[in-house]
């Protein structure tokens, strides 16, 4: 039996994290005496490991302000949660579909700069961690758009690169795609602008997750 698997990226793509993102990055940096980012460059990096993200927002900081920063960040974030402040709302239509998805025979995984612990507890608050089977996070991989966390969903789903997609809101998701040899479909919804989507190699950008259900069917 043939494997479909469909690969989505968290951040920006199933749940809009970036009010609590930003929060968290400017704690960071506040902590670690860094001058604080634009938000809208800290939009640009979600998607990305933590330290991959922290290097690219402070380039000219030294390795232990960075270090301070990536530890800050964590706190903040993993405060947030304990204390339900943290804002990552599902967007409107991604329960739908991800159940649409499945009842077509989809395996289903996720690909993400997050943590273990905050990828589970962002399943978990929205009640859709049973349609993943293989979850893939920035603990146990290089960031994106290294391929390393595609080609352990493929091998843990049992999957074959031209059976799967990777559905992503950033050019990181669809770098990795194209790295790892899968088809790469963008989502206008997320935070990178849908031209940097197919410039990137998105062969379709879904304006809606209804939309992307189609494009799925």
């Amino acid at each position: 039996m043939t494997v479909r698997l469909a690969v989505f990226d968290c951040d920006g793509t199933l749940v809009d994290g970036q009010a609590s993102i930003c929060i968290a990055m400017e704690t960071a940096f506040a902590g670690a005496g860094l001058p604080t980012p634009d938000r809208h460059d800290i939009r640009r990096i979600v998607g990305l490991s933590l330290p991959q993200a922290v290097r690219l927002l402070a380039p000219d900081a030294d390795e232990a302000r960075r270090h301070h920063a990536v530890d800050a960040y964590k706190h903040a974030f993993r405060t947030s949660r304990l204390d339900g402040t943290l804002e990552e709302p599902l967007f409107d239509g991604i329960a739908d579909l991800l159940g649409l998805l499945a009842g077509r025979g989809w395996t289903l995984g996720v690909a993400t700069g997050k943590s273990d612990r905050g990828l589970a507890g962002c399943l978990a608050t929205h009640g859709i961690a049973e349609h993943f089977v293989t979850l893939q996070t920035a603990d146990r991989h290089p960031s994106k758009p290294d391929p390393a966390m595609l080609e352990a969903a493929l091998a843990e789903a049992g999957a074959q690169a031209d059976n799967s997609v990777m559905i992503g809101d950033t050019t990181f998701d669809m770098d990795m795609a194209r790295a790892a040899g899968v088809r790469a479909i963008g989502v206008a919804w997320g935070y990178h602008t849908a031209q940097e989507l197919r410039e990137a190699g998105a062969e379709h950008v879904a304006r809606t997750p209804a939309e992307l259900g189609e494009l799925l069917s």
